[in-house]
């Protein structure tokens, strides 16, 4: 898919509706966010990916 990342994808990435925006819910402090900008979109040690199934396989 060209032009997305893969923070689209996340369990952390959520629509914020106060700044209508979509944002990272992970706290990550000065040094994490540094080196995640510097190492690029797949270097998110916090990346989870989204599975909207994943909690009806449980209840089977």
């Amino acid at each position: 898919m060209a032009g997305s990342s893969i923070c689209e994808n996340c369990a952390y990435y959520d629509y914020n509706e106060e700044y209508e925006c979509y944002e990272c819910l992970v706290n990550l402090d000065e040094d994490e966010l540094y080196r995640f900008m510097q190492g690029g979109e797949n270097e998110c040690p916090y990346y989870n990916p989204y599975d909207e199934y994943k909690v009806v396989r449980k209840q089977n």
